[in-house]
């Protein structure tokens, strides 16, 4: 009977030895996990905050360029070697439009590296217009009257808008049946 019960407690303090490092594991886990909650909850306000700023951002960079047309499909060297001087001429052509104060430009290029092969797609144009209500009447305009032609050349004409502006647009587009 001594014998059954010296290990009977030897038993029970093994097994108290091991609930103590069970319930040490425990605490530890718990205070683990206090921190990784608290790391979460800052990480998520920061991701809020992040969804903000980017959104403040596109939003910035939309209404810089808000004064900006993009011009899609005029054949390269059309515009000889001054391109604020060729819109500056044919935008009023094209659109019909009788600007007052007379059409401004700030500047005008094309985007990307020049092309030696004419049979591919001419590269864009953005132009800045000096007046914004200069911009909204052409991009009216080129909403009502859809594509212009310069020769044989279908010329379009769209707002300038952000990356982010661009990819929401186009997902939209999408759902359109």
């Amino acid at each position: 009977m001594d014998a059954s019960l010296s290990s009977l407690t030897l038993e029970t303090k093994s097994m108290r030895s091991d609930i103590a490092g069970f319930q040490t594991r425990v605490t530890g886990l718990e205070h683990r996990m206090g921190s990784l909650e608290t790391q979460v909850t800052t990480y998520r306000d920061r991701d809020q905050d992040l969804l903000y700023l980017r959104s403040k951002l596109t939003d910035l960079e939309d209404r810089s360029r808000r004064d900006n047309i993009r011009l899609l499909g005029i054949p390269e060297h059309e515009e000889s070697t001054d391109m604020q001087a060729f819109l500056g001429s044919v935008l009023p052509k094209l659109t019909s439009l009788d600007f007052d104060p007379p059409l401004e430009l700030q500047r005008a290029h094309r985007v990307g590296p020049k092309r030696s092969d004419t049979s591919l797609r001419p590269r864009l144009i953005i132009a800045c217009l000096l007046r914004h209500n200069h911009a909204r009447q052409i991009l009216q305009t080129a909403r009502k009257q859809g594509p212009f032609r310069i020769g044989q050349h279908d010329i379009r004409i769209t707002a300038d808008y952000s990356k982010d502006t661009n990819e929401r647009r186009k997902a939209l587009l999408a759902l359109r049946p």
